[in-house]
């Protein structure tokens, strides 16, 4: 297993995929859905493979490759996973399948659609396994052309307005980024390599003026923020979640804008230690407002996908809040919050488009009584709900539980005020259910009918994996707690020298 070269396999499998259904004949469209899939699920098969085979006892990245890319930059081809990617690249691999059998009828030409999104999943991975600052910057920018065309091509009517604020916005950070990065690689003596850099911080050797460290972290500080999306950063996301197609909208929320935080978590915390502790009460609050503002402004919305769209973002919240508490706590629970915040959102939201397509409306105001028509429906729309309002018993309980014990050690007006969403989350969701799903149904939602076999296909695995997770975490945990208390004491070395 060593002498395949795993990693670059995984993600060059859907990038394939991808040009080969872009090639399949336009009249085969049944063709190109089915290779799609069928492409995902081999992807699905090697993340099977990464995790069957990574060694718990072995060094902190596993299945490394590294090759010559562009000596004048110092820049290599070097891949491998730790614990943290090992269960994003998971998500990820486990979600696409689901999410392109959800969005089997959305586009009359599929062809571009699901190749598209097979493009994205391989930006995505590769993005996540890359141990070159410069590589993992190259795709993290270029994740941005296949997004911008799933979600302004073929979303709704002011769908090319959002794809564009999304593309202006991540444009910003990404230059920001780039400055940050070319003053990172001049510090570092002209290496991107991201392991010889934190070697460097915490040694000592990475000797550079600490304002010229600030001013990296934030460089960096602020792309990530953006694609988390982090308060006040975050306007692009509603206009998305409105106008894309449910399963784009999934896409970003559940799987593209983990790599906000991911990037937090990885780059800000190891490559700059003393600035993340400095800058890390300004952006525990930005995170406590995030998570009341948007459980708060998700309460007053009319539109059923604005409201989920304003919960990932008090979501979001919760996982930065325990990444900059810097607690092994907090940040196990913040990177098991990635994980099932990506398992809630998708069955949530996959809910919402179904019932939208059958009847074309995204306001509220327009349904009521679907229970009676549509009772399974109703039924996994309560439980995907009530996942995302963190019930005891599933998945987001257990995540947002350890962020906020880990963020209450050392700050814990931060966690109270945090905890004070859990009330919020309880008010948005069950009363969306109930305008929603409970009452007289109306009249033109009396033909509507109930879920076929194939959204149950996609929803059911979703609402096992939130329960099975939610009531038995500890095979997660058992991967993520040793990566939690690894950063946690890389961070202390590198702030202390």
């Amino acid at each position: 297993m060593t002498q395949l070269p795993l990693l670059s396999v995984l993600w060059l499998t859907p990038l394939a995929g991808a040009g080969l259904v872009a090639v399949v004949p336009a009249s085969r469209s049944r063709a190109a859905k089915c290779t799609a899939v069928g492409i995902s699920m081999l992807v699905l098969a090697l993340a099977g493979l990464l995790l069957l085979h990574f060694d718990p006892t072995g060094p902190q990245y596993q299945f490394v490759e590294s090759h010559s890319w562009i000596r004048s930059f110092g820049a290599r081809y070097v891949v491998g996973v730790d614990r943290v990617a090992l269960v994003l690249v998971a998500l990820t691999a486990v979600l696409m399948p689901l999410l392109l059998l959800a969005g089997w009828n959305d586009a009359e030409r599929p062809r571009g659609y699901v190749s598209l999104m097979l493009a994205v999943e391989s930006m995505m991975l590769i993005s996540l396994v890359a141990l070159d600052v410069l590589l993992f910057f190259v795709f993290f920018e270029a994740m941005l052309i296949p997004m911008f065309f799933l979600v302004g091509r073929y979303g709704g009517r002011g769908a090319a307005r959002a794809a564009l604020k999304f593309l202006l916005y991540s444009l910003f950070g990404g230059l920001l980024m780039l400055a940050a990065l070319i003053g990172l690689n001049l510090a570092a003596g002209g290496t991107f390599d991201f392991r010889a850099i934190v070697a460097a911080v915490s040694t000592g050797a990475f000797g550079v003026n600490p304002v010229v460290q600030h001013m990296l972290f934030l460089g960096f500080m602020v792309a990530f923020a953006i694609k988390a999306p982090l308060w006040p950063l975050h306007t692009w996301l509603p206009g998305v979640a409105a106008e894309a197609t449910p399963v784009a909208a999934v896409l970003m929320m559940a799987v593209v804008d983990k790599i906000g935080t991911f990037g937090m978590l990885r780059y800000c915390l190891q490559l700059f230690p003393t600035s993340a502790i400095l800058f890390r009460p300004f952006v525990i609050a930005l995170a406590v407002i995030a998570i009341i503002y948007g459980a708060l402004v998700a309460i007053g919305q009319t539109d059923i996908m604005r409201v989920i769209a304003y919960t990932s973002i008090s979501h979001f919240g919760f996982i930065v809040l325990g990444i900059f508490a810097m607690t092994g706590e907090g940040q196990s629970g913040a990177t098991l919050y990635m994980v099932n915040h990506g398992l809630a959102t998708a069955a949530l939201f996959l809910l919402a488009g179904f019932l939208v397509s059958r009847k074309g409306s995204r306001v509220i105001a327009d349904y009521g009584g679907i229970q009676q028509v549509a009772p399974v429906l109703a039924a996994t729309f309560l439980i995907a709900g009530l996942g995302a309002l963190a019930l005891p018993g599933l998945a987001p309980f257990i995540s947002e539980f350890l962020v906020l014990i880990g963020t209450f050690v050392r700050y814990p007006a931060a966690a109270v005020l945090a905890a004070s969403a859990l009330v919020l989350s309880a008010i948005y969701i069950l009363w969306l259910y109930q305008r929603l799903m409970t009452g007289p149904a109306k009249e033109d939602d009396a033909k509507l009918h109930d879920l076929r076999p194939r959204e149950l296909a996609v929803v059911v695995p979703l609402l096992a994996m939130l329960v099975a997770v939610g009531v038995y975490p500890k095979p997660l945990l058992d991967v993520i707690d040793p990566a939690a208390g690894h950063g946690i004491s890389e961070l202390a070395r590198g702030a202390k020298d």
